[in-house]
């Protein structure tokens, strides 16, 4: 079985995010209002972090490391190849760019929770590839009652992406789930963030490879096998 991120211990020596209280004022009022939003956090990340992790995962994908991804958990994964197409690795927070990237969920999972009282126990990450043609299909992250997935994070790896290429997430109402509020294309350093059981979302067909890297803030204490 994989393990997956239960909230790690990070050790002191790593470098602090860039995360303030004004900052995380905004992501709290985003997802009481709108119940999601998008924000550019490159400079908060830093370059060298952004393309170490899609160095990684690029290194990832072309080693085959990679698993095909399925819809549910545990005896009820199913991998429908009608619904999602992509790939994915779980982060274990062990490499350096994944632990620093850990320290920043994890701010960002304590700054939420003092704002908005959500009892975010812990988070799980995962890196996923969309090669061409690859999408998946819309869906929320968490069904209405099961309180495991709460806040959902997606960080986006990919330099120089285009409309043209595809591969953009696509937000709709939480008040009526046929009307697109929002368009999210994967520019490297660009996230999305929004409530696991609210927001319905899909990712349209890319048309080249996709980068991505998804988090998910949960009120489960103990990681269910995958």
């Amino acid at each position: 079985m994989i393990n997956q991120i239960v909230s790690p211990v990070f050790p002191e020596y790593l470098p602090e995010p860039l995360v303030s209280d004004q900052w995380l004022d905004e992501l709290a009022d985003g997802l009481t209002e709108h119940g999601w939003m998008s924000q550019d956090v490159s400079v908060r990340l830093g370059a060298d972090l952004l393309a170490g992790l899609h160095n990684e995962v690029q290194i990832l994908d072309r080693s085959a490391a990679l698993r095909k991804a399925g819809v549910g958990r545990g005896a009820d994964l199913l991998r429908d190849r009608s619904v999602r197409r992509d790939k994915i690795a779980w982060l274990q927070g062990e490499t350096p760019v994944q632990a620093e990237l850990s320290a920043f969920f994890e701010s960002v999972r304590l700054g939420l929770n003092q704002r908005l009282f959500l009892g975010l126990k812990r988070f799980e990450a995962h890196y996923a590839t969309y090669h061409a043609g690859d999408f998946y299909r819309r869906h929320v992250d968490s069904f209405q009652g099961r309180a495991s997935r709460v806040v959902s994070l997606v960080l986006y790896l990919n330099d120089g992406w285009d409309q043209s290429d595809g591969g953009a997430l696509q937000i709709y109402n939480r008040e009526n789930e046929n009307e697109v509020c929002g368009t999210v294309l994967p520019l490297a350093g660009r996230m999305a963030l929004f409530m696991s059981e609210e927001i319905p979302h899909e990712v349209l067909p890319a048309n080249r490879t996709r980068y991505s890297i998804a988090c998910w803030f949960r009120c489960d204490e103990v990681p269910l096998p995958l």
